[in-house]
């Protein structure tokens, strides 16, 4: 006969390559915590409606203690002929306390069960993937403050376009991980929601109080539907799309670092303790943290493909393919965590080169639109104004030279608009200077827009 909880209706036992096959242990093992928390939350609730009696529920709550304690010190048996860590845990309880183990199911199924711990775990893992993208837009607003002023060639098409600093640069990527913290964030309300007391699939017979569970685990509210309870993988699905635009930023991010380390370019300087070496190049100083961020990206954003695969072809309510979310999510969520923290870590030490910055910001004609700008202020149509700039641009480029080194003359002979107050536009900081408007790249407004920064993520803090 089959030793299996689930085993009475069976007259053998597993083979032991299904049991391999269908082991999620060396996955779900942590889940554990969430495990005991949501069976401690279910048997007092059976208790308080009379199902369980006291002494039954502080035995099982005693015995759940003693198992988390026994896994959080490596103390504990794993083995795949028990499947899953809900078995595991039962299983353990019942050799602590004897039949009154066997009681703690009553009422509930695996099924509302593991999508109980899965709710428990998610939100737990956004309430840490928003301390470390606070953690992560502080050390961005600290680098913004401190390179302010620094002129850094802003760039579309990877072509230099116009002059920006260092600082307003740093503060784009502030307003990209706000945004994933407020999506993270609106993704918590729906993960919020209780599924426990939807059993298998169809609810359960016995009095129990949904409610008095929801406000032991903290949910927010609780599932209406019991198919859809067992069956929802949404929360999992949004979590993941918000961890791909996560990793979309991180990649942005490494991208822009291993471009401005490289040695065409030499903007920045990244910490050694982040970069690595080469095996056979001995002056190799190779970006690989930056790199593997980039490359770990594509594995998040494949993981969100592969959740929506597996559900889109499931009738209601639960199947066992979804046992498979676990590792999907646990995958994504470990890749980004870890970026987050190594980026947290490495940026402080980021040293600029404002130098080089500079000179490559000057070979562009960084301040062309700014010329453009001047001769519309002095009352020449935009597109009029354009076309001289560009014959400008070209005068220059034939000479090898910049705007501000053509001489007067010569730009007055491509529009008589044009006076000595032009070469005050025709420098980078004036460029930087002249736009001083909210979210423009003034220092002063570079500033301004640190400062709420800094009051916005104190807030969130307190």
């Amino acid at each position: 006969m089959s030793e299996k909880m689930w085993g009475g209706r069976f007259a053998a036992g597993t083979d032991a390559l299904v049991e391999q096959f269908t082991s999620s242990i060396a996955v779900d093992r942590r889940l554990y915590a969430e495990d005991i928390r949501g069976s401690t939350a279910h048997a007092r609730m059976l208790g308080r409606v009379g199902v369980l009696t006291a002494a039954e529920v502080e035995a099982i709550c005693t015995g759940l203690e003693t198992i988390g304690a026994e896994i959080a010190a490596g103390n504990f048996t794993f083995t795949d002929s028990l499947e899953d860590i809900h078995m595991h845990i039962e299983s353990r309880l019942i050799t602590l306390i004897g039949d009154t183990g066997k009681k703690l199911h009553t009422g509930r199924s695996r099924n509302d069960q593991v999508a109980t711990d899965m709710r428990l775990y998610t939100r737990g893992a956004i309430d840490r993937l928003l301390a470390l993208l606070h953690d992560l837009q502080s050390v961005f607003v600290d680098l913004a403050e401190r390179e302010a002023d620094t002129i850094l060639p802003g760039l579309t098409h990877l072509q230099v376009a116009q002059p920006v600093t260092f600082g307003h640069h740093s503060m784009a990527y502030v307003e990209m991980f706000r945004r994933d913290a407020e999506r993270l964030r609106d993704a918590r309300k729906r993960v919020n929601v209780l599924p426990l007391g939807a059993a298998a699939l169809a609810g359960t017979t016995f009095p129990i109080d949904r409610w008095d569970v929801a406000r032991e685990l903290g949910f927010d509210h609780v599932a209406e539907n019991s198919l859809d309870a067992v069956s929802d993988r949404d929360f999992l699905l949004e979590t993941l799309a918000a961890l791909s635009i996560i990793a979309v930023h991180l990649s942005r991010l490494a991208e822009e670092l291993i471009y401005w380390m490289s040695a065409a370019l030499a903007f920045i300087e990244l910490p050694d303790a982040f970069c690595t070496g080469s095996s056979i190049m001995p002056q190799k100083k190779n970006p690989d943290v930056a790199e593997l961020i980039r490359g770990k990206s594509g594995k998040v954003m494949g993981q969100l493909t592969a959740l929506l695969i597996l559900m889109k072809g499931q009738a209601l309510a639960y199947n066992r393919d979804n046992q498979e979310d676990k590792s999907i999510f646990f995958t994504a969520l470990d890749e980004v965590e870890a970026s987050l923290q190594l980026l947290a870590r490495m940026l402080p030490g980021l040293q600029t080169r404002p130098a080089r910055m500079r000179a490559e910001a000057e070979k562009g004609f960084a301040t062309a639109t700014d010329l453009a700008d001047y001769l519309v202020r002095k009352g020449v149509p935009f597109r009029d104004a354009h076309a001289v700039v560009g014959r400008a641009v070209r005068l220059a480029q034939n000479r090898g030279i910049g705007l501000e080194a053509l001489p007067l003359a010569e730009l007055r002979a491509l529009s008589s608009t044009i006076g000595e107050d032009v070469f005050r536009v025709l420098t980078l900081e004036g460029s930087v200077a002249a736009r001083n408007h909210l979210g423009g790249t003034a220092p002063e407004q570079v500033r301004a827009a640190i400062a709420r920064a800094r009051t916005r993520l104190q807030a969130e803090v307190e």
